[in-house]
Order: structure tokens, then sequence, then C-alpha cells
């Protein structure tokens, strides 16, 4: 290799080199929520982040009472339902420790990239209050039938888990085979962990029911994921007609007027005719 190759070599390659961490600094960014990519997960994220920060160097005894208010006990839902399923889809089981925050940012970014802030919206909600009411509303059925103590109505329930569940079960349809089944049995493991230890029962058996609700939802976001992944085709250009090939008559040129050569003494006549009229 000749000095003249070699200093083309360094040269193709320091022009290369940042090319590539461009390329590699995009793809980890689109990994995380922005304000104009992301607007839901961006903006959501940052009120849990907020709230979980408070939740951690606040007062603790003004902490515990939003906590309480916030909770989806089965009384709180029957005295307001609205308030406390929202409330309570505010803040993070753990604080800043919490494992659901850095989850949510990473399947939130990755969901509603692919169909949007509303559906993924929608598929958050849809795993929150539907796993709420299926893990709630049998505790007030056997509280009411005598078979579970009054006290049961009343217990600490908050946090953005069942929408997190959601999310991963309609983004896990998304995905590519391998991807798509990673994903899920991630989520089924640690569905099955809670189940065999039941910590918290109605959280252990919520989060299955809120996974199978985002595997639902698959269906009613699929299209919009296929219309963001189908490239765009540009506009068509206008149709421009050529003008219509000249006929025969008005491709011949005009006549042109050749002037008449004139008979000699005709010239030296003329003078002569005008005094003869005179």
């Amino acid at each position: 290799m000749t000095a003249v190759d070699a200093g083309a070599n360094s040269a193709a390659n320091s022009v290369t080199t940042p090319s590539r961490r461009r390329r590699a600094l995009r793809r980890i960014g689109r990994l995380l929520p922005t304000p104009t990519g992301t607007p839901f997960t961006f903006f959501y994220g940052l009120i849990l982040l907020i709230l979980a920060v408070y939740a951690d160097v606040g007062d603790e005894a003004t902490v515990n009472q939003l906590l309480r208010d916030s909770s989806t006990d089965a009384a709180h839902l029957a005295d307001q339902p609205l308030v406390v399923l929202l409330a309570s889809a505010l803040w993070v089981a753990g604080g800043l420790l919490s494992a659901y925050g850095p989850a949510f940012a990473l399947v939130g970014t990755a969901l509603e990239r692919r169909v949007g802030a509303a559906r993924t919206a929608g598929v958050f909600l849809a795993g929150h209050v539907l796993a709420t009411l299926a893990t709630e509303l049998p505790v007030a059925g056997a509280v009411a039938a005598g078979r579970l103590p009054e006290a049961s109505l009343h217990r600490l329930d908050y946090g953005i888990s069942f929408g997190l569940m959601a999310c991963v079960g309609a983004l896990s349809g998304l995905l590519p085979g391998r991807w798509r089944w990673a994903l899920l049995g991630m989520a089924g493991a640690i569905c099955a962990r809670d189940l065999i230890e039941l910590v918290d029962p109605l959280a252990s058996w919520g989060h299955p029911i809120a996974l199978l609700t985002g595997v639902a939802c698959h269906a009613l976001i699929r299209d919009e994921a296929r219309s963001r992944r189908a490239p765009r085709t540009p506009a068509p250009e206008p149709v421009r007609t050529p003008p219509p090939a000249p006929t025969a008559a008005s491709a011949a040129p005009p006549p042109v007027s050749v002037p008449r050569p004139r008979a000699e003494g005709e010239a030296s006549r003329r003078p002569e005719d005008a005094l003869r009229r005179g």
C-alpha cells in the first residue's frame, strides 16, 4: 500500500466514524421519550418523576394521606371512582427506586412511536381501569356476601403497573417474531412469579389481566402501526399535455410578396403621362 492509499483510507475512516456515531446516537435517542416525538410518554413520565421525588423527600404524613386518598380500593371506587382511577395512576409504587418508572419510559416510547400518543394513552388507561375493576369488584362482592371482613374494603392500592403491563402486551404484537416472544416471555415470567408468591393477591392477579388486555388491544392499533411503518409515496406530478402537432396548412410559411420587375422605358413614360393628365 502506498502512502497515497494509506492517506485516502485514513481520510475515509475519519469521515465515516462520525457518521456512524451519529447514527448510533440517533438510534439510542429513539429509545427515549421526547416532547415532540412521544408527548404522552414524555409529559406523563415527567409528572410521575416529579411525584416520585416528592414521595421520597416530602413530608411523610402528607404523602401517606395523599396515597390513601388516591387508593383504588373498593370503598373509594364506590364513592368517587373517576377521581381515584386517575389519581392512583399518578404515583409510582416504590418511588424513585422502583423499576416501573424506567420500564414505562422505554415501553411507552416504543409503543407511542408505532401507534401515536392517543392510542398509547388508550391502551394504558384500558389496562389500568379494567385490571383495577376486575380485582377490586370481587372484593366488594365478597365483603357484601360476608366472605371477607369489612376491613378488606380499605387498602392501599395505587401505581402504574397495570397500565405498564397493558402497554407491554400491546407492544409485543407489533414486534418481530423473536422479540415478540421474548417480551411476552419476560412479562409472563413476572406474572407467574407474582402468582406463586402472592405477596399482594390483587396486584398479582391484576398484572396478567392487564397483560391480556394489552394483547387484546393489538387488533385496534395494528392498522395505525402499519400505516406509520409503510413508506410514504410522493404525490404524483401533474401530467403535462404536449402541444398539438402542426398541420400541413399551419406548417406552410406565409406567402411572401415579390415585387414585379419594371419593364424598360416604364420609368421614363410615367412623367410624360403625368404631364398629359395635367
